[in-house]
């Protein structure tokens, strides 16, 4: 009786110490998951600002604005503008055949 006794009080600390070291490694991973949701929310508002920086960077008016300063363009108008014309050389006539073909 006193080695069956022994037995299941090994047992209950055993099992005891187990559900400790659950309850710890819970803990510590409900702790990181709470991190990654904080981390991802905040990338997430970063992803947004940086978004609205972007359109912000594309504005027709910024980019012609950039245009004239930087790379010395013009708005294109009529009397600018030079067209450019190839002329392509005519395909010599085929010789006539009076075969058909079946």
């Amino acid at each position: 009786m006193i080695r069956l006794n022994l037995v299941l009080l090994v047992a209950v600390i055993a099992s005891a110490f187990y559900l400790v070291h659950t309850q710890y490694e819970s803990r510590r991973l409900y702790a990181a998951l709470d991190r990654s949701q904080a981390q991802s929310r905040k990338l997430d508002a970063e992803h947004e600002q940086l978004q609205v920086q972007k359109r912000a960077q594309a504005t027709p008016a910024r980019v012609q604005l950039l245009a004239s300063r930087q790379l010395q363009m013009r708005p294109v108008t009529p009397g600018i503008t030079q067209y450019v014309t190839v002329f392509e050389p005519q395909p010599a006539a085929a010789p006539a055949t009076s075969e058909r073909r079946p």
